[in-house]
């Protein structure tokens, strides 16, 4: 996803309703600080509504509270230091410090954190739709910039002769170290698998549209409204059904904390540091290449080329990390 350059009249619009919004908060907070506040308690943000945050306490009860105006933005995840009010709700006054961070491009291009202290983000593959190798590699990049374990989930196993180059895919993503299952969520061995994967930490689901992703929260969720995208006959995508992150609580163990949904990251603030964490293979053999500033293309020298004619880098990951630093650059050269 490209960076979308706002004109004037735009950015001033969205200045001008960010200031409305910081005013009534403040307006709030002084409310709020004119009763009494209790003892301060620890609490997970579970969603937001607008300008207050719900929180979650030890004993599972949830309060709306608003938040100091000197803390940075709070994302569904983050654990909290809070104090009641005395007329009901509080005042979120610190945020203990994250494990992790999840941040992906808004609609404006602009860097955006959505989740915190994600333990696993599983990646759901299928071969109806067929999802690309490619696509696969980015959300690998962009797990290893955000410092998340990423596991590669086969969904729907039974429709592998669709595309049963996949599993060879899969087996390859697995000697290089990631962890991959393949299964059929349809089934009670295939959701019994998952459940294991998820039975501690916070984990995310991402893939893209009608690979099975919305199907299996819901089924992760039985008790919870969450709607299961509908399969466009026309196209084979799903449509979009989640608007805002929310934690919830899985029966049997972990969290899961629900994004909008993801056809694959933008990596536009990813640079070519960052990208290479993405493909390990590939930053492994590049500090032996003659040339410091290689670009892996066709200098003499190159231990990467060289790795991709003995096979020790897979020739579909190297035109994959070269398609992908190439959109990196061709971002970088748009005028800002």
């Amino acid at each position: 996803m490209s960076k979308r350059r706002l004109s004037r009249q735009q950015q001033f619009r969205i200045d001008k309703v960010q200031q409305e919004r910081l005013s009534r908060l403040r307006k709030k907070e002084a409310q709020i600080d004119e009763g009494d506040l209790g003892e301060t308690r620890t609490g997970t943000i579970v969603t937001h509504y607008g300008i207050t945050t719900e929180v979650e306490d030890a004993q599972g009860e949830r309060f709306r509270c608003h938040r100091r105006t000197n803390l940075p933005a709070l994302v569904t995840g983050d654990q909290v230091i809070w104090q009641p009010a005395k007329q009901g709700g509080g005042v979120i006054v610190a945020c203990e410090e994250r494990r992790s961070l999840l941040s992906r491009p808004d609609s404006r291009g602009q860097l955006k954190p959505v989740a915190a202290n994600v333990d696993r983000i599983i990646i759901v593959a299928a071969p109806s739709p067929r999802t690309p190798a490619n696509l696969i590699d980015r959300y690998l990049v962009a797990c290893a910039h955000d410092d998340i374990l990423p596991i590669i989930i086969l969904n729907k196993s039974d429709q592998l002769d669709k595309a049963p180059e996949m599993e060879q895919e899969l087996a390859e993503y697995e000697a290089m170290g990631y962890q991959t299952r393949i299964l059929s969520a349809q089934t009670d061995a295939g959701m019994q698998a998952i459940r294991e994967l998820v039975a501690d930490g916070n984990s995310v689901f991402v893939g893209q549209s009608g690979v099975g992703k919305s199907s299996i929260i819901a089924a992760l969720l039985p008790d919870e409204q969450i709607k299961v995208s509908e399969i466009s006959e026309a196209t084979g995508k799903g449509r979009h059904t989640t608007t805002t992150a929310c934690l919830y609580h899985i029966p049997g163990g972990g969290n899961l904390i629900d994004s909008p949904g993801i056809r694959e990251f933008g990596l536009w603030h990813i640079d070519n540091e960052a990208l290479m964490q993405g493909f390990p293979e590939v930053a492994n053999l590049a500090g032996l290449c003659r040339f410091r500033d290689c670009r892996h293309l066709r200098e003499p020298g190159c231990a990467v080329l060289e790795g991709v004619a003995s096979g020790t880098i897979l020739e579909r990951r190297y035109l994959s990390f070269i398609a992908i630093r190439d959109s990196l650059d061709e971002v970088d050269m748009r005028p800002g």
